[in-house]
């Protein structure tokens, strides 16, 4: 290990007593060289999974700026408690590289409570002929103001992306064929043919769908009728379409309680991937229903700035910033690169500027655990990335990651890599400890292959409470686990035999 990566008691003891920065809680004398649990608190800044200093984030809306050859995330702005009516004002940030945010603050207010912008939902921005233009969801909880309309797509434009007008002569709503109450979610996109094309999360005669509409200028807008049908009893909220190399893909996040996550649809044309969904078919893109991550992760939506595309959706707080508590509306903003297989078929994996924002690394010796045993290993920061290997000797052997965890921990909690089968696995999300609960539902990964050659490299980000853990690049798992900084974590095994090779822990 590096001498100056190392922790030390009078280091960490000097930092406690002493003024912390800003983005970093005071901490309460602690004796850092044992390995017992400290119930640390997050900090109140985070810029890898970024949230602002008040409030959360809510549902990403990225485009990536032509003008400022930058990403630019609009964000529904969560402040907790909000008004009553009148909530989500459009709030942005900036980057360059999905690692690093500049805040750009409120750019659109919602309307006041008797107007149909009175709560502000989902949209997405356009750039054309020297002006932006930002097509979002008005929702009205009173009806009597708003001629019986309860959603309806808005417009606002920008020449400078600073400065917006609403334009009340702009509202497309339902009325006539579909849901008054459902329609939102605008994605509009310049289509083949020149023209301009919006898709709009709705119902109609009680199905979800998306609406088509057409405009040659974003200022009038004609229906084109359904475009493409929702499974069963499901609704896809944030609808994203784009093309990556040879395919079209349609990213969504459903909204249904059973599923509630973000999922993608493939197809060589766009009659393909409508196909993919018409009378209820299910062609689904892969072997795992096109999921994208767990529940973990949630309103996931992409820009692409030409070269690589990006994915970024928020992480849920959780009540009482309890791990076992229930997932509240918005958290952090978390960026995903995606990863385009052969087949077509989509991953996600770490944002290469991620890395980049770490220095030196410190190396753990390699070791094996066989049996019931586990590793517990030095203390972590607020702020972490480590890489690893992990070789199973078989291919039912079982093998966690805890986090929060001490020697004296009576729960923890595990990234169980759990075998499906010998030919399947899946992240569950474990209370360990004596005082564990065992298995969490609604916090288990997708189904995944088992590598051939039992070989898992790993990589695991955690900023504060959010951790992101990626895997071969075919696994990304992205949840909310409270306590793990500046507590020890630990390797385990369960049963069988494992190696653990090429550990660099970075703080």
């Amino acid at each position: 290990m590096k001498k100056h990566m190392q922790f030390t008691a009078i280091g960490l003891l000097a930092a406690s007593v002493c003024a912390c920065s800003d983005s970093e809680p005071v901490l309460t004398r602690h004796d850092w060289s044992d390995m017992e649990y400290f119930a640390s608190q997050d900090a109140d800044k985070q810029d890898i999974f970024y949230k602002p200093a008040v409030g959360f984030v809510g549902d990403p809306m990225p485009f990536f700026d032509p003008v400022d050859n930058d990403f630019k995330i609009l964000y529904l702005q969560d402040y907790r408690p909000n008004q009553a009516y009148v909530y989500h004002p459009i709030w942005a940030v900036s980057t360059r590289d999905g690692a690093s945010y500049q805040a750009m603050g409120e750019l659109v207010p919602t309307g006041n409570a008797a107007e149909i912008d009175a709560a502000i939902g989902t949209g997405s921005t356009i750039y054309h002929q020297g002006t932006y233009y930002t097509f979002y969801t008005g929702h009205s909880a009173n009806k009597a103001n708003t001629g019986g309309i309860n959603e309806a797509v808005l417009l606002c434009t920008s020449s400078d992306f600073k400065t917006w007008t609403k334009d009340r002569n702009l509202m497309i709503t339902g009325e006539a064929e579909y849901d008054v109450n459902d329609f939102r979610d605008p994605f509009v996109y310049r289509a083949d043919d020149g023209s301009f094309r919006m898709l709009v999360s709705t119902r109609r005669n009680g199905k979800g769908v998306l609406a088509e509409y057409s405009s040659d200028n974003l200022l009038d807008w004609k229906s084109e009728g359904v475009f493409m049908t929702m499974m069963w009893d499901r609704f896809y909220e944030c609808p994203d379409l784009f093309k990556m190399g040879d395919w079209w893909y349609l990213v969504y996040s459903e909204q249904h309680n059973a599923i509630r996550r973000v999922q993608y649809f493939k197809g060589r044309t766009i009659d393909e991937l409508r196909a993919c969904t018409a009378n209820d078919a299910g062609l689904w893109p892969d072997s795992h229903e096109g999921f994208l991550d767990s529940r973990g992760l949630y309103a996931g939506k992409t820009a692409s700035d030409g070269t690589d595309r990006y994915i970024w959706g928020w992480c849920a707080s959780r009540a009482g910033f309890n791990t076992t508590g229930y997932r509240d509306w918005a958290g952090n903003l978390v960026c995903h690169k995606l990863i385009q297989h052969s087949d077509g078929s989509l991953t996600l994996g770490e944002a290469p500027a991620v890395a980049k924002l770490f220095g030196e690394y410190s190396s753990i010796a390699d070791f094996n655990l066989e049996g019931d045993t586990h590793k517990l290993l030095p203390r972590l920061g607020y702020v972490n990335r480590a890489t690893f290997t992990v070789k199973t000797s078989g291919r039912e052997d079982r093998f966690g990651i805890s986090l929060a965890r001490g020697n004296d921990s009576r729960k923890y909690y595990t990234l169980m890599v759990n075998p499906e089968g010998p030919d399947r696995r899946k992240i569950n999300l474990e209370e360990e400890g004596p005082d564990g609960s065992g298995f969490m539902p609604d916090n288990d990964s997708y189904l995944f292959d088992t590598p051939a050659d039992g070989v898992y490299n790993i990589t695991l980000v955690t900023d504060n409470s959010v951790v992101a853990l990626y895997i071969n690049d075919v696994l990304c798992y992205t949840n909310r686990i409270y306590g793990i900084a500046m507590n020890p974590w630990s390797v385990n095994c369960y049963g069988g035999n494992i190696e653990v090779s090429d550990m660099n822990i970075s703080k």
